[in-house]
């Protein structure tokens, strides 16, 4: 189990449809934001930033975009407070809906992902 200080990776949904993603995922690690084309993807990339975080140290500042209710485009904010079994855990919030969703497993966040953006 790797606990650490706040996690947290935004991504922006530009396209969803028949369980395909379009996107983008920015987070305090990366220059620049990172295109995605899937969920697993998404959790692929998620998971190799863990794999640079060098706990206790915490990132560096993370300035938030804000959302700008831009229509068609999906905004969440994906924070993982854990990495146990190969696997995350943590909370998301739907920046669009203003909900907040909490995950034990990557399954369970691509469960509620799926369900969410198929709406």
């Amino acid at each position: 189990m790797v606990p650490c200080g706040s996690r947290e990776a935004v991504v922006t949904v530009i396209s969803y449809e028949n369980g395909i993603m379009s996107g983008y995922l920015q987070h305090p690690r990366l220059d620049k934001k990172e295109k995605l084309q899937s969920l697993s993807q998404m959790v692929l990339l998620l998971n190799s930033l863990m794999d640079l975080e060098n706990c206790p140290n915490p990132p560096p500042p993370f300035v938030h975009p804000e959302y700008n209710g831009e229509e068609g485009k999906e905004v969440f904010r994906i924070q993982i407070l854990f990495r146990e079994h190969y696997t995350l855990q943590g909370k998301f919030v739907w920046q669009n809906e203003k909900r907040e969703f909490v995950f034990h497993s990557v399954l369970e966040l691509l469960q509620l992902l799926d369900e969410m953006l198929a709406e």
